[in-house]
């Protein structure tokens, strides 16, 4: 193998398996750590359809963390859809280097 495809290699082997971290922003640390470790919250205004409001609020369903959860989620799924782009030709160049050559110490594999 060369060494430009080794080194392409060695990072995508790298990148595939980190973790994709949410960024916190610590705005006041003093609050964070009174929150037992939670990340810091900020006010925010938001516009939401009136009825779903309502009944949300008759079911005592916490709006707060239904809207944080959720937004959490969309913003997680985005970041992997974007690593997953911006990477895509590192993934490519490893399954390929995979299909020729296989998995690295397949011959020590036991299972």
């Amino acid at each position: 193998m060369t060494n430009g495809i080794s080194m392409v290699l060695n990072c995508a082997h790298a990148l595939m398996r980190m973790e994709i971290l949410m960024p916190t922003v610590l705005a006041n640390p003093a609050k964070r750590s009174q929150r037992a470790g939670l990340p810091a919250r900020r006010a925010t205004n938001l516009s939401l359809s009136a009825d779903v409001l309502d009944a949300a609020k008759s079911l005592q369903i916490n709006v707060s963390q239904v809207c944080d959860k959720h937004l959490r989620d969309v913003v997680r799924h985005e970041q992997e859809r974007r690593w997953r782009e911006e990477h895509a030709d590192f993934i490519a160049v490893y399954n390929a280097t995979i299909e020729t050559e296989g998995l690295p110490l397949d011959e020590w594999r036991t299972f």
